[in-house]
C-alpha cells in the first residue's frame, strides 16, 4: 500500500505543534505584560479631575497635613474624601475669583458634592483598612508615593496582589515610628529592618501566615 502521506508530514505536524505551544505562551507572556502595564493599572498617569488639585502646592508647600482632607484615615478603612466646605475654609479667602475654581465654588452653592476620580482603586473583591496599616506603622509613602511632590495625583504603584503580598511577607521593611506615619519627608534609618522587626511586636502585627491568609483581604 502506498503511503498517504509524504514524509514530510511528520516534521510539519511536530513544527506546528511545537510552533503553536510557544504562541500561545508568548500571548500569555504579552497578556501579562499588558496587565502589569500603565494601560491596565494606571501607575503613574494623572488622572482628569474636576479641578486639577495639586498635592505638591497643598502638602509640599503649605504644609497641610494629610488628615487635614483624609479625616477619617486613622478610625476608618476609608480614607474620606473632603467635602467642599474643607476647600473653601481657605478659598472664601484667597484665589476668590479664578476660574479654576469654579466648580469649587459651584459645588458649595449648590450643595452637590464634586466627583473626583477614583486614583488608587482597588477592585470590589479586595479589603483594604486604611486605618489598621495607619496604626500599624504604615506611611502614607509606602502606598501613595511621593505625594508632596505630585503636581497632579498619579498611582505610584501598581497595588496589584503581588505588590501587596511582597508587603505582608516583609512589613518589617515598611514600618515607622507612628508618629512618622503622615511624614511625608521620613527617611528610613540603616536599622530599618532591625527598627521594623522590633515595631512589628511593639504593633503587635499578626502572623505572616494571617497576614498572607486569603480573608484576610478577601471577604
Amino acid at each position: 500500500m502506498s503511503q498517504v502521506f509524504h514524509r514530510s508530514t511528520n516534521s510539519i505536524s511536530r513544527f506546528t505543534i511545537f510552533g503553536a505551544l510557544f504562541v500561545l505562551l508568548g500571548l500569555a507572556w504579552v497578556g501579562e505584560q499588558i496587565q502589569r502595564s500603565p494601560y491596565v493599572n494606571y501607575m503613574g498617569v494623572a488622572q482628569i479631575q474636576p479641578v486639577p488639585f495639586s498635592h505638591q502646592h497643598h502638602v509640599g508647600a503649605l504644609g497641610i497635613d494629610c488628615r487635614y482632607c483624609h479625616t477619617s484615615v486613622e478610625s476608618s478603612s476609608f480614607a474620606g474624601i473632603p467635602p467642599t466646605k474643607t476647600c473653601m475654609n481657605c478659598h472664601s479667602q484667597i484665589w476668590t475669583n479664578t476660574p479654576m475654581l469654579e466648580p469649587v465654588r459651584a459645588s458649595f452653592r449648590s450643595g452637590n458634592s464634586l466627583v473626583w476620580t477614583r486614583v488608587n482603586d482597588l477592585p470590589d473583591f479586595v479589603f483594604f483598612d486604611h486605618s489598621i496599616h495607619v496604626n500599624k506603622g504604615i506611611g502614607c509613602y509606602s502606598c501613595h508615593g511621593a505625594v508632596d511632590r505630585m503636581p497632579l495625583m498619579y498611582a505610584a504603584h501598581t497595588l496589584q496582589m503581588e505588590w501587596c503580598i511582597d508587603c505582608h511577607r516583609n512589613p518589617e521593611k515598611n514600618i515607622r515610628p507612628k508618629e512618622q506615619v503622615f511624614n511625608m519627608e521620613y527617611q528610613p534609618p540603616a536599622n530599618q529592618m532591625e527598627l521594623g522587626r522590633r515595631l512589628e511586636k511593639q504593633y503587635h502585627l499578626r502572623s505572616v501566615y494571617d497576614l498572607t491568609s486569603c480573608n484576610t483581604c478577601h471577604r
